[in-house]
């Protein structure tokens, strides 16, 4: 595609300030332990990594609050982490990054989601996840309807980030879905394949390739399977907007009506693709909250995907570094 007038998009970014989205998801806590490989263990072959220190990030959900806060909106998130330890820290973790966690709900019933990845040498060397991913249920999912419902009546968007973790159930589904039609407002979906179907007639979905492929049933290989999976993911759920991330493919963006546009990728260096998602789904939501076209919120959730994965663990960016990003993409 032809880029958007710089100034079209610098009046778009402005916008971005003060947004309220609505962020209905799995919450996780990233754990990192970073170290150093010098031998290899006796015991099996494997290596012996010695940890140097530890620090704590946010995950799913909690990552993409994060996005839209630093980008400048204000994000309402509705979800569910357990009454432990680690639930305390996530919380902590999201105050520290200016999320509001009003509408999150302790439940007693299962652990915090945690992934706890060991880097060493900035190569990850292996990842051992904690977790329960049934649906929630009681108590739990009658709080968390009760705060999505809240939540509703405030906001200008709505940001659902399916991790497959309990949150995303036919319930609290149907209540964002009719809420979010009622109000007019524009749905963005990073999706999870088992809840696929209930996501007809959504605003857009941001899968990535490897995801679209299994949703279709078809691998992606060439532009051919891209253009077979990406429209008939798009026909399949009458949503407005297909959006196929593809790693240094780029994205193809799949409009209801036809229309088909291919964005190269602008990644320079790639550390840690971990995350990047999240800065897509955020930054495509808000950018349509704040007016933008389909195509213009791909092209800035595209530049916005290029900035975070120079780094390692999730990250975000802010407005200045996206404009300076944009600015120097015209250079």
């Amino acid at each position: 595609m032809s880029p958007p007038e710089l100034e079209a998009l610098r009046g778009i970014v402005a916008r971005f300030a003060g947004r309220r989205i609505l962020v209905l998801g799995d919450l996780m806590l990233d754990r990192y332990l970073w170290g150093r490989v010098d031998r290899i263990s006796p015991e099996a072959p494997v290596p012996v990594v010695e940890v140097e220190r530890e620090s704590l990030t946010l995950g799913g959900a909690g990552n993409v609050a994060a996005n839209l806060r630093a980008l400048g909106a204000e994000p309402a998130l509705v979800a569910a982490v357990g009454d432990d330890d680690d639930g305390a820290r996530l919380l902590e973790t999201l105050d520290a990054r200016g999320v509001a966690t009003r509408g999150i709900v302790r439940d007693p019933a299962r652990p915090t989601t945690v992934k706890t990845r060991v880097i060493a040498h900035a190569q990850q060397v292996v990842r051992a996840d904690r977790e329960i991913r049934s649906d929630l249920a009681g108590s739990a999912l009658a709080a968390v309807l009760a705060r999505l419902e809240e939540a509703l009546a405030a906001c200008e968007g709505v940001l659902i980030s399916d991790y497959g973790k309990g949150v995303i159930t036919g319930a609290t589904l149907a209540r964002a879905l009719g809420g979010a039609r009622a109000r007019g407002i524009a749905v963005s979906v990073d999706p999870k394949e088992s809840h696929i179907d209930a996501y007809h007639g959504v605003s857009i979905l941001t899968p990535n390739q490897h995801e679209a492929g299994y949703i279709q049933g078809r691998r992606i290989v060439d532009d051919a399977s891209l253009n077979e999976v990406g429209r008939g993911l798009q026909q399949r759920l009458d949503a407005e907007a297909v959006l196929v991330t593809r790693g240094p493919g780029g994205m193809s963006l799949f409009e209801r009506g036809g229309r088909t546009t291919h964005l190269p990728t602008v990644a320079r260096e790639v550390y840690d693709v971990t995350g990047a998602g999240d800065t897509v789904v955020s930054v495509v939501a808000l950018a349509l909250a704040a007016g933008a076209d389909y195509p213009t919120a791909s092209y800035l959730s595209n530049q916005a995907a290029g900035l975070v994965i120079r780094e390692v663990g999730t990250a975000s960016c802010t407005p200045a570094q996206l404009l300076a990003a944009l600015a120097d993409g015209r250079g």
